[in-house]
């Protein structure tokens, strides 16, 4: 292995780089992902990385050293401390991957179930929906402009590997997203016209989730076919939108499963 042990090794300020800039990742068209589990599940659907990265702890560690027995190439070994700087992950394995951001192409014609994230801004709510769309076995998530990037640090630990299991498309105009729709657009609203358990959601759709604290956009309400509301007490204004998200989608899975009603 490679092994560094100064901060100012040129590869060492790169990786710093990659971690701690959105800008940088995006530049590079590159993703650092860490931990064991993370890492497994990249090299099961995509092979090896770009780059692999382990600390001289990490590389004592049974998981970590069975993964990199299995790569195609020869990992960077840092220096415990090296490895500590450039996490953002507390008590970590000391094992990170640099990988190539996915980019897949959006289709030209959507016909199956999918979501459309609007500007929602908080990483963990974005990476708790893609793991609820995971789940539930959505495969196509859409972003709008403005919403969390999905494969910083933050959204990829809430994730927790559902990244691995999804379309994701990013910053995607809400009108190049519906001129490929051959599904119904249900929108999650609280005054919606409709309540979530009083529909029939056996068929393909797509679900649009709005920004926290504003919710979804007036021309994406006005273009949705419908407003879907969910039941709640009048005790509280509204649902996070994690959370709200994933009792439509387990409706929609349950109503699949067991039938409507």
């Amino acid at each position: 292995m490679k092994r560094i042990v100064s901060r100012d090794n040129p590869g060492y300020r790169d990786l710093l780089r990659l971690a701690g800039s959105a800008r940088e990742r995006r530049r590079q068209g590159a993703s650092l992902i860490e931990g064991v589990h993370l890492c497994e599940a990249w090299f099961e659907r995509h092979g090896s990385p770009r780059q692999a990265v382990v600390s001289e702890a990490g590389a004592r560690h049974p998981e970590v050293r069975a993964l990199l027995a299995r790569l195609a190439q020869e990992p960077v070994l840092l220096a415990d401390g090296l490895f500590i700087a450039l996490s953002a992950v507390e008590h970590g394995v000391g094992l990170a991957f640099v990988i190539e951001t996915p980019r897949p192409a959006l289709p030209e014609r959507i016909d199956d179930d999918c979501v459309y994230l609007d500007r929602l801004q908080d990483p963990g709510n974005v990476g708790t929906l893609l793991r609820t769309c995971a789940a539930v076995g959505v495969g196509r998530v859409v972003t709008a402009p403005g919403t969390a990037w999905c494969w910083s640090p933050k959204v990829l630990r809430a994730g927790m590997g559902a990244h691995f299991h999804l379309e994701v498309h990013e910053s995607v105009e809400w009108e190049a997203f519906v001129a490929r729709l051959r599904v119904p657009v249900f929108a999650a609203s609280a005054d919606g016209a409709r309540t979530l358990f009083a529909l029939d959601l056996r068929a393909p759709c797509a679900w649009v989730f709005g920004q926290e604290g504003e919710g979804l956009s007036a021309r994406l309400l006005e273009a949705a076919s419908l407003r879907v509301a969910i039941p709640q007490s009048a005790a509280v204004e509204s649902l996070n939108v994690g959370v709200a998200a994933a009792v439509c989608l387990y409706e929609q899975l349950r109503q699949r499963r067991f039938g409507a009603g």
